[in-house]
């Protein structure tokens, strides 16, 4: 979700010094003295903002939102990250960049910094922090370890293959594009297709009017050749995500087919959730502090549909979800039932002078989760693989008596 915004805000949170800078950068507001403007006090400069042409506030103003969406930890983060792969050649570079941001006030001079200083690493950046901010990721594992195929020919194919499957199939998607980054030891890859034509009510140049468009959906791959998984986000059917996969698997993995998946592997292990005593595993870096469960789904081995949904506080008592399965279970055999969604709770701390921060995750069996892929919510994701809740390798099948509705995957 994306963070408020207001222009008066923005200018009130960047210094004036970096305003001064962009503002001269885009050739506008040169009469303005900046030096004499107080700190945090910007309500001159918002006077002469509002007077400048429409057009002018309008392009600026795009990109004044998306420098505040990144003047945060984890927008810093993407940059950092961004930056690596161009001084990839270049250690003592990217070492010196990271102490500049580093030595900087706050998030937004370092986000300013950037973009006024270092653009060629926004587009990245931004593309990063939007991919972590999203949720409800589709993981595909056992795949070969192979290099990804970014070469044009490679882009291309993958991009006509998914326009061919959304037009046939939805009537969208007749034009794409694919684009490529690399992220540390990942390949990511965002195709943007065009979605369905809108009709959007807007004020141009003073004019109150309807204007048609097409606006872009997205598709986004995030490949880990180290690990041999695919993880996949689109906002869409579910029945979508398999082609999907497979297009990625043929073009980009060169795989005549994609790798099968059988039905009894699962990604999360969540049947030792629903016992009580279950330990998580985490280090004591890694600002967890503790997580409980509070929520449990159990559905039928016998009866397909069949579902009990349990949920209870666990602000004074941790373990008050097993104690209502314990009520439960003395009129419903348990033992007729498995554990195909938990919601956690836990506790993260993510500044040091601050409380820890309560943070939500949900896990759908065979294999969703509402967790991100910014730096918190990877901590979270590696706990969940060290408490053994998302085994690389299953140690035996285990069959499901439902599947998961469309609805809860996209949650």
């Amino acid at each position: 979700m994306a963070r408020h915004y207001s222009t008066r805000d923005f200018f009130r949170q960047m210094p004036n010094g970096l305003l001064a800078r962009y503002f001269h950068a885009r050739g506008v507001l040169g009469d303005f003295d900046f030096a004499t403007m107080k700190e945090t006090q910007p309500d001159e400069l918002f006077a002469a903002w509002l007077g400048l042409p429409d057009s002018q506030r309008h392009e600026m103003d795009a990109e004044c939102r998306d420098i505040a969406e990144l003047s945060c930890e984890k927008g810093c983060r993407a940059i950092i990250d961004e930056a690596a792969w161009h001084f990839a050649n270049d250690p003592e570079a990217h070492g010196a960049f990271v102490e500049q941001l580093a030595s900087l006030a706050n998030h937004f001079e370092r986000a300013m910094t950037t973009f006024l200083d270092h653009h060629d690493f926004w587009n990245g950046a931004t593309l990063f922090y939007h991919a972590d901010s999203l949720a409800y990721w589709r993981k595909r594992t056992h795949l070969p370890n192979v290099a990804a195929a970014v070469d044009d020919a490679s882009l291309r194919d993958l991009a006509a293959r998914i326009s061919m499957y959304f037009h046939r199939t939805e009537g969208r998607g007749r034009n794409c594009v694919v684009e490529p980054f690399r992220r540390g030891a990942l390949d990511y890859f965002f195709a943007y297709l065009e979605d369905y034509s809108q009709q959007s009510v807007e004020w141009v140049d003073g004019e109150f009017e309807r204007r048609p468009h097409n606006p872009a959906f997205e598709v986004i791959y995030v490949y880990s050749r180290q690990e041999g998984s695919l993880d996949l986000n689109f906002r869409g059917w579910r029945k979508s995500v398999e082609p999907l996969q497979e297009m990625f698997a043929t073009a980009i993995l060169r795989l005549p087919e994609l790798p099968p998946d059988p039905k009894d592997e699962r990604v999360y292990d969540l049947n030792p959730l629903g016992q009580q005593g279950f330990e998580f595993v985490y280090d004591s870096g890694s600002g967890i502090q503790d997580v409980v469960v509070k929520k449990l789904r159990l559905s039928s081995k016998v009866t397909k549909g069949d579902r009990i949904t349990l949920e209870a506080s666990a602000a004074g008592n941790p373990n008050a979800v097993y104690d209502l399965l314990a009520q439960v279970g003395t009129a419903v055999p348990l033992h007729l039932y498995h554990v195909t969604q938990v919601e956690l709770s836990a506790s993260v701390i993510t500044e040091a002078s601050k409380r820890p921060k309560k943070v939500t995750i949900r896990i759908t069996h065979p294999n969703s989760c509402s967790l991100k892929y910014d730096d918190r919510d990877l901590t979270l994701r590696d706990m969940l693989h060290d408490s053994g809740i998302e085994p690389k390798e299953p140690a035996e099948p285990t069959e499901t008596a439902d599947a998961v509705p469309e609805a809860d995957a996209e949650g």
